[in-house]
């Protein structure tokens, strides 16, 4: 093969087309594609070699280590988190197979490079003092309080990522069997989510008692299939949350 389609540059681009054919999400693609980009400067300023065959399990140990010990985040002088590290060390093992998949390399540089160890973290959770502060805070006595109400709810009982709760359609929830079916989760993979009679009896009030009329919203066509959306924009956005 010639070198420029052997160079690394080339082949993340090669990798990006081959996520986006897979239907991966657009944060992955943009997440894997930001790592990648940076170990190809690193190789580059460097003066290490850029041809994929070329890389060695060495040259990714000395990447590894640059992040471990030089790197910082973009625009503040921290070092980089165990997690972040980690995040990168996955992402170049995923680029790795790929390679080995297409037939650009015949050997895994990779192989023999475990995912560096973190740190365990416990995570806080909210205490039931603070649980009753934030349900205390929405004004239940419009459309807008109870729906935020009924979103505080859900979240705490199902533990949804805000992706996943701002595309839930009124037809993906069985109030009788107590479930929701999330179409759009992380990878777009579908799955069932069990929820709790409170939640179950909020949706239904919210629905029957506060939901926005159709003709009321700004996208009238849209409108019945959203559970959850704001006048006059129709729809909760990650931004608007």
């Amino acid at each position: 093969m010639k070198s420029n389609i052997l160079n690394i540059k080339n082949l993340i681009q090669g990798f990006k087309l081959s996520c986006q054919a897979e239907n991966k999400s657009p944060k992955t693609i943009e997440w894997y594609n930001s790592f990648l980009e940076r170990f190809a400067q690193f190789l580059i300023i460097r003066g290490l070699p850029t041809d994929i065959a070329d890389i060695s399990t060495t040259h990714v140990r000395l990447f590894i280590r640059y992040l471990q010990t030089e790197a910082k985040v973009p625009n503040t002088a921290k070092p980089l988190s165990a997690a972040t590290v980690q995040g990168y060390t996955r992402t170049i093992k995923t680029f790795f197979s790929w390679l080995m998949r297409e037939d650009y390399i015949t050997s895994n540089p990779m192989t023999k490079i475990p995912i560096p160890k973190g740190e365990h973290k416990i995570i806080n959770t909210f205490t039931n003092e603070q649980v009753v502060k934030l349900l205390n805070i929405c004004q239940i006595s419009d459309g807008p309080g109870y729906r935020n109400l009924t979103i505080i709810l859900l979240l705490l009982d199902s533990g949804l990522r805000v992706s996943e709760l701002i595309n839930i359609n009124v037809e993906d929830i069985n109030l009788s069997q107590g479930y929701i079916i999330i179409r759009r989760g992380k990878g777009f993979r579908e799955r069932v989510v069990p929820i709790g009679s409170l939640v179950q009896k909020s949706i239904w009030k919210y629905l029957n008692n506060y939901r926005p009329k159709p003709e009321s919203c700004a996208y009238p066509a849209l409108s019945p299939l959203i559970i959850f959306y704001l006048l006059p924009l129709n729809f909760l956005t990650r931004s608007l949350f």
